[in-house]
């Protein structure tokens, strides 16, 4: 990818979008400086709330040579730091799913408003990030590829439903329109194997366009380099193959 002769830029700035109801919520976005056209990605933040990883995820997707936006879905929770709203938020019993969709579907808008952008837009996310990246790209058309890191309660028992979270993503596989990759734990509990093995054999049912990668000695949350449960040599194959992945069906004609 890399020459020594390369010039690289980037614009990188808190912007604000409409969401869902067409709310005006806060985002974060960063692309490369240059006519393009770029890709798109549209980078979904985990429970613990929009923070510094995500900023650094956004502007990683930018140094790629994707336009990037991570939509702040806790703006109308108002402002603080991203541990004090991801807390209230949690305490709040999370984020309603169709909240989070209107929201996403916004930055999808947005990125596809702009000039430099070629048309094309994936959705990543981790932890409950991944698994809003698959609800979306089952409800709300228009991706060309979704990036699901270890997202939990894909797979929810019909007990966990509740007025926020009525159905489980699981359910709407039939609905997926745009090729998925997953990267998960072993040692993950949420979602466990056994939840990945019936997510991917709901995939199979289905036909759909899919590729899951199981890393042996990881758990939840093994891209965070900043905590405990940080592997290096999984992190690296896991973001290796992202990007082969999001090079193969948003980069190609």
């Amino acid at each position: 990818m890399y020459r020594t002769d390369m010039y690289e830029s980037m614009l990188a700035e808190t912007v604000t979008i409409q969401g869902a109801k067409g709310d005006t919520i806060n985002a974060y976005f960063a692309r490369p400086l240059g006519p393009g056209p770029f890709p798109g990605m549209v980078v979904i933040h985990h429970l613990p709330g929009w923070d510094e990883w995500y900023r650094e995820a956004t502007r990683k997707f930018a140094h790629h040579g994707y336009a990037a936006i991570s939509p702040n879905l806790y703006t109308r929770e108002g402002h603080g730091t991203p541990e004090d709203l991801g807390a209230k938020v949690r305490a709040a019993g999370g984020v309603p799913d169709d909240q989070i969709v209107g929201d996403v579907e916004g930055s999808l808008r947005y990125l596809r408003s702009l000039p430099n952008v070629n048309g094309k837009v994936g959705v990543f996310g981790t932890c409950s990030g991944g698994r809003n990246a698959f609800l979306v790209a089952c409800r709300v058309k228009g991706f060309s590829a979704a990036v699901d890191c270890w997202g939990g309660r894909v797979v929810m028992a019909k007990e966990d439903l509740n007025p926020k979270t009525p159905v489980a993503p699981i359910d709407y596989t039939k609905d997926l329109s745009c090729p998925l990759l997953g990267l998960f734990g072993e040692e993950d509990q949420s979602p466990s194997p056994a939840q990945v093995a019936q997510h991917e054999a709901e995939l199979k049912k289905h036909g759909k366009n899919y590729e899951f990668h199981m890393y042996p000695k990881a758990g939840h949350g093994f891209f965070y380099y900043d905590r405990p449960a940080y592997r290096q040599e999984q992190a690296v194959d896991g973001w290796n193959k992202l990007f082969a992945f999001l090079e193969k069906h948003l980069n190609s004609r």
